[in-house]
């Protein structure tokens, strides 16, 4: 079996590269291949890499090439980890919303449109590579916004799926506070990426007894305090939103927060200059602790899962991936992207019935659905017009003078990445 990671360069691979060495009994990779233009980059990386695989004692090959056909010649999946124009255009996602005094945020608003529009022609060119080199591959998207990048991919009529960290974050923090397995723990998790609220959470399975109330009652202050939001609000809701979805309900605390601090992109970046200076020594053998500050927590056990059920039926029967709608929320258009529990295997997933959502959360997401509908089109034809109409429907902007300055200011940032512009 070969695996192909696209982005292979990521300070990220590492926890990749991880899961696969732990989980080669789910998995079993013959050859992993790190693609990455960024030889800088890919170099401390991969060679970490080879050195988790050796001291864990997987037999898998490790490749590093900058030749995208190369890499994903016979690739049986291609992972997706972009970030077109690295943190330093990620800098500027998080900083020039925040002049209108809306959020700047990387996967959502103004910022994450941006982000959109300079990501959904090279994923999509990628992606047709990818079909030329084996039409039967699958794609598994974890760069975001992975909604609107998974939403291209399957309307371009892509074998793919999309692969969020939120949910599984949370089933392992709640199985911690259960004091069970998180094996036994289900989420009846709902919305769209970056969008999400758990609705339940059973024992056992879908169908097993739901624990949510409980939970609140015995663990709220914990969880609201992982939010970032007040108790008071999740004993009012009885659900457990995701962490984005504080943009939306403490919009005007977070903009005051946002301003007043250093970007997370700034962050990153001198986390990034660390973990690629700990890569290069050849005596690490291992992730080092300073990864789980980078983001990205249990994304290669959710990759290896993903991965096996798509490629070999094994792995996890029911797991919370992004994919097309079909019907599942009927106050979507069937295209939608949503994310939610799927049944997943070789011929991809379809999404587990969902029990009739509130009006309160299904408001918000069919609106930030629009948004995203709009934004993929502002994305494959371009057009001041198209970036406007996306950003006056985006519930985090609204104002027509906000949408027309962020589109100003949003082609300013970005002309360099948009050939329409």
């Amino acid at each position: 079996m070969k695996l192909t990671v696209v982005g292979g360069g990521s300070t990220y691979t590492p926890e990749l590269i991880d899961g696969f060495a732990r989980l080669r009994g789910v998995l079993p990779v013959e050859e992993l291949v790190l693609v990455d233009p960024a030889a800088e980059r890919l170099e401390p990386v991969g060679g970490l890499a080879r050195r988790i695989f050796a001291r864990q004692g997987h037999p898998g090959r490790i490749v590093t090439t900058a030749d995208l056909e190369a890499g994903v010649d016979g690739a049986d999946a291609v992972l997706l980890q972009l970030r077109v124009g690295g943190q330093a255009a990620r800098a500027q996602d998080e900083t020039w919303p925040l002049e209108c005094g809306c959020v700047g945020q990387e996967t959502t608003g103004a910022g994450g449109l941006a982000k959109a529009l300079r990501t959904v022609p090279v994923v999509l060119d990628i992606a047709e590579r990818v079909r030329r080199a084996n039409p039967r591959a699958w794609i598994v998207d974890f760069t975001n916004p992975v909604g609107i990048v998974t939403r291209a991919l399957l309307r371009a009529g892509h074998r793919a799926v999309g692969l969020c960290n939120v949910a599984i974050g949370l089933q392992r923090r709640f199985a911690g506070l259960l004091g069970v397995a998180a094996s036994e723990v289900h989420l009846d998790h709902v919305g769209l990426n970056h969008l999400t609220w758990e609705t339940g959470v059973r024992l056992g399975g879908p169908g097993g007894a739901d624990v949510l109330p409980a939970l609140l009652t015995g663990h709220g202050d914990a969880i609201a305090a992982d939010l970032r939001l007040p108790r008071p609000l999740l004993d009012r809701l009885g659900v457990v939103p995701s962490y984005y979805l504080r943009y939306y309900y403490a919009h005007d605390e977070v903009v005051r927060e946002l301003r007043t601090k250093p970007s997370r992109a700034a962050e990153v970046a001198a986390m990034e200059r660390e973990l690629l200076e700990m890569y290069g020594d050849p005596a690490l053998e291992e992730k080092p602790a300073l990864l789980a500050k980078r983001g990205g927590a249990h994304y290669s056990e959710a990759a290896v899962d993903l991965a096996a059920a798509l490629l070999t039926g094994s792995g996890s029967p029911h797991q919370v991936v992004n994919t097309r709608n079909n019907g599942t929320l009927p106050f979507l258009p069937d295209d939608a992207v949503i994310e939610v529990q799927a049944a997943v295997g070789p011929e991809g997933a379809s999404p587990l019935p969902v029990a009739p959502v509130d009006p309160l959360y299904a408001g918000l997401t069919a609106s930030v659905s629009a948004y995203e509908d709009l934004a993929l089109d502002a994305a494959l034809r371009g057009g001041r017009d198209r970036v406007f109409r996306a950003l006056l429907a985006h519930p985090l902007i609204g104002q027509y003078a906000y949408a027309e300055t962020l589109t100003d200011e949003l082609l300013a940032h970005n002309r360099e990445y948009l050939a329409w512009a």
